[in-house]
């Protein structure tokens, strides 16, 4: 078995599962998983694990280590290793949407998937796709930050990738009057820009250059949060996006980081928000919802939100 200490395991794995699994107990065999490039540092196990001990079911969350060039012979395999669903996260959810055999109307239309169901294990099984990031970031700026809603806020979203692209949709949809895409590569933004300027001529959105240095001067006047989409916080050496000294010329706005830590040290972007004074929280809120509607997806049941909870440490 070529499980590693922090619990990850690899496509290597999965080609060979029964020998892989074949000395853990039953009850301890993974019939869920998260897959991404890196994914040692997710919670989704943790949580998982405990909302399917509070159920009685017998069988594991785990982490699968993918790389982009795995993923569609990963998602062929999962069925025959006797798995029920799956996450996505960085850098699969959009690559992912192609290779299911049937997406959910609200993933298609924010373009990516973070959760799969699995039926059938034989010939023919069926990979469904489904998206709970956007419902799931609604709930936890909710939770986390008291925004009750986001109609006719003005919005910051950093990243427009998969999940950013997903985000910034939910974000129209929930009736968000101004919109900043800003993001590394410019033509990605501005890609997403046009869509948005044809499907809601409503919607005040433009595309800016996130720059790789610190965003001394990125334009916050009027803008009510600020959510971060990118992997900026993930690594000990990332700075944040934006410095708490910008920060503190805008005591009244709100900061979501999207990404969060497994050592539960503050992202960078949480800590400067905190050092300004703002309200400000990580990513493991989203993870909270997000994974409780997928739970709900798989099992057909309402999720034990309060286990799932601790077990992130958002008691």
């Amino acid at each position: 078995m070529n499980l590693s200490p922090q619990g990850v395991y690899t496509l290597v794995d999965l080609r060979a599962w029964q020998q892989t699994v074949a000395s853990l107990p039953p009850a301890h065999v993974p019939r869920f998983a998260v897959i991404g490039d890196p994914v040692a540092q997710s919670l989704s196990p943790v949580m998982h694990d405990a909302a399917l001990a509070a159920c009685g079911f017998s069988g594991r969350y785990t982490r699968l280590h993918i790389r982009a060039g795995e993923l569609a012979e990963t998602l062929s395999l999962l069925p025959g290793c006797g798995f029920l669903g799956c996450n996505l996260t960085i850098p699969h959810k959009s690559a992912a949407l192609a290779l299911v055999e049937e997406v959910d109307a609200d993933a298609r239309r924010l373009g990516a998937i973070n959760t799969v169901r699995i039926e059938g294990e034989g010939q023919h099984p069926r990979r469904l796709g489904f998206n709970t990031d956007g419902p799931g970031l609604l709930l936890a700026l909710r939770d986390a930050l008291g925004f009750d809603t986001l109609r006719g806020k003005s919005v910051l979203l950093l990243g427009a990738g998969g999940a950013g692209r997903a985000l910034a949709i939910q974000c129209a949809l929930a009736g968000c009057a101004r919109l900043l895409l800003a993001n590394r590569t410019l033509e990605k933004a501005e890609t997403l820009v046009r869509e948005f300027s044809t499907a809601n001529a409503e919607l005040a959105v433009s595309a800016l250059a996130l720059p790789d240095a610190a965003w001394t001067d990125a334009p916050l006047d009027g803008i009510d949060l600020v959510l971060n989409c990118t992997s900026l916080g993930l690594r000990d050496t990332d700075r944040s996006p934006l410095p708490a000294e910008l920060l503190r010329q805008f005591p009244a706005l709100a900061i979501y980081d999207s990404v969060y830590r497994r050592d539960g040290q503050l992202t960078p972007l949480v800590a400067a928000a905190q050092a300004a004074g703002l309200r400000a929280a990580d990513g493991r809120a989203m993870l909270l919802w997000q994974g409780a509607l997928a739970f709900e997806i798989w099992f057909n049941q309402p999720a034990p939100i309060a286990p799932m909870r601790a077990a992130l440490g958002l008691c």
